[in-house]
């Protein structure tokens, strides 16, 4: 295989850019927020619309969630491929372009007449978002001094913090007041700002290109494992995991194309993903921490406002007031953050942000049916301090030590093990959820019958007070239900708060910089 060759370089590799100033910095800045915040946003608002859209549309709510699925897979698959493309085209002009065809893409997805034309738009749109987030670190730290780095990434850590609780309540007040296609609508207006403004800032500023042979098996293992495990993870809960013939046979699909990627990628001088990223300690280190963490936040994330909502008669706009405040320590301490990493170690903050997410789990364990919301909102207040301290300094942990024209790969692979590991948590608490509340449920109603005195006596009053017995057992049962489905839910909070804990080892196997992400060259400086 040939070698790769320059194809009319931007500028010297030897020749740096400096960084950007005054009011070049702040749109930049702006403009790279806006743009993953539309992207991040766009990934959740969906979720609660599902109900209007399938309704609309004619479909089954259980047909709708393939709007979610369908954008979930195709970003997948093309997050881990930022760093070959970044390559192949640079980073401004795919940036720009991913910005662009999203927008198109969300306006066919509000014109969608049909739900085969909708998912058609929705697996589009994910497939461009993919390059976004992780290019829009690599133009940011290109955009800072490298003292500045850390505050760089805080900029960066408010929308990717933000974005996910705003979504489903944005979704909602949208679906609620106006029609479902304004969910998509809304990302024209910030689109085309993002894209004019990155374009007027950043095209001078292109990385420099080289015409790189197309990986083809890699990419064609890459669609198989990673589509075959994402629908698996999306609909393992609805076909009964491997009860399912189709997700057995999926896992197995994705098992062994996942194994044959990893074969291949390693011995392809040209890999569509470099996994030999992960030969470095902190990368790999990082990555797992990150992923893991990451998982284990977004699935209290998705289960705590459903226990809300179907356990203790939260409406979804309620559910949505308790989960917001996460967002006020999270705006506030990032900057802090961002200004201080450069000075400390960043294992420190990473293990800081760890020990909150464990108390802030714990007290979620202490939850009875009869918490009120005060109490409720007082972990998620807090949680907002923890996610400051938890994506900043990981992620400076991930790009300490990579040479500048690694970090796009760098951030793509770890995004995109990220944004797995998202999915799985959520998979594995929601089926771990409905588990422990059967069993639960099994072990409550064993107390029940004539033979116990409380339960005869409670039947008796409820009797007593003109209600027919059998509404009086329903009644019990409705009690046991809540009571099974709230000690689901805090079991999960108990086991995600011995995770943190022990995630706080992991982090110290790494050896991150003391200078933060080190962007002091080539294309990232």
């Amino acid at each position: 295989m040939s070698s790769p060759k320059p194809a009319a370089p931007a500028r010297p590799p030897s020749q740096p850019l400096p960084p950007l100033t005054g009011g070049n910095l702040v749109m930049g800045t702006v403009a790279l927020s806006l743009a993953v915040f539309m992207n991040v946003l766009d990934s959740s608002i969906a979720n609660v619309s599902i109900p209007a859209i399938s309704g609309d549309l004619g479909v089954s709510p259980q047909q709708g969630t393939w709007v979610i699925t369908s954008f979930a897979v195709a970003n997948a698959i093309s997050v881990p491929l930022t760093g070959w493309l970044t390559q192949r085209f640079g980073q401004v002009r795919l940036f720009v372009t991913s910005i662009i065809l999203f927008v198109l893409s969300s306006i066919l997805c509000g014109l969608a007449p049909s739900m085969e034309v909708l998912i058609a738009a929705r697996v589009l749109q994910g497939a461009v978002a993919g390059p976004m987030i992780p290019l829009s670190q690599s133009l940011l730290l290109s955009s800072y001094t490298p003292s500045k780095s850390g505050m760089a990434l805080a900029f960066w850590g408010m929308t990717t913090l933000v974005a996910p609780v705003m979504g489903p309540l944005l979704g909602g007040w949208i679906s609620d007041n106006y029609t479902w296609p304004w969910i998509f609508y809304i990302n024209i207006p910030v689109g085309v700002f993002a894209a004019w403004a990155t374009w007027s800032i950043y095209h001078k500023r292109e990385s420099v290109t080289y015409k790189l042979p197309i990986d083809k098996v890699g990419l064609a293992l890459l669609v198989i494992w990673v589509g075959s495990l994402q629908i698996m993870l999306d609909k393992g809960k609805e076909l009964d995991w491997f009860n399912s013939s189709t997700i057995v046979i999926l896992g197995v699909v994705a098992l062994v194309a996942f194994i044959y990627f990893v074969i291949w990628e390693l011995g392809d001088d040209h890999p569509v993903v470099d996994l030999r990223l992960f030969k470095s300690r902190n990368f790999s280190g990082g990555v797992i921490a990150i992923s893991v963490g990451y998982g284990l936040m977004f699935g209290g994330l998705v289960i705590l406002p459903l226990w809300l909502q179907t356990t203790l008669g939260y409406t979804a706009t309620l559910a949505g007031e308790v989960m917001a405040p996460v967002g006020i320590f999270a705006i506030i301490l990032s900057p802090f953050i961002g200004k201080l990493l450069p000075k400390i170690d960043a294992r420190w903050v990473a293990s800081t942000a760890f020990f909150i997410f464990a108390v802030v789990f714990y007290l979620r364990s202490q939850f009875t049916e009869n918490v009120d919301t005060f109490t409720l909102m007082i972990p998620t207040i807090i949680q907002g301090a923890a996610m400051a301290m938890f994506f900043i300094p990981l992620t400076s942990i991930i790009l300490s030590g990579q040479p500048p024209d690694k970090i796009p790969s760098a951030a793509g692979l770890s995004n995109f093990v990220r944004i797995m590991f998202g999915g799985m948590g959520t998979s594995i608490t929601s089926t771990l959820w409905d588990r422990r509340t059967s069993l639960h449920h099994s072990q409550l109603t064993e107390f029940t019958g004539p033979h116990n005195p409380a339960f005869t006596d409670a039947v008796h009053n409820l009797t007593a007070q003109g209600m027919p017995e059998p509404a009086a057992w329903a009644t019990v049962d409705r009690l046991i239900s809540v009571k099974a489905a709230t000690q689901g839910a805090t079991d999960i909070f108990w086991i995600s708060a011995v995770l943190f804990v022990m995630l706080i080892a992991l982090v110290w196997l790494t050896k991150p910089q003391r200078s933060s992400v080190p962007v002091d060259a080539g294309g990232a400086h």
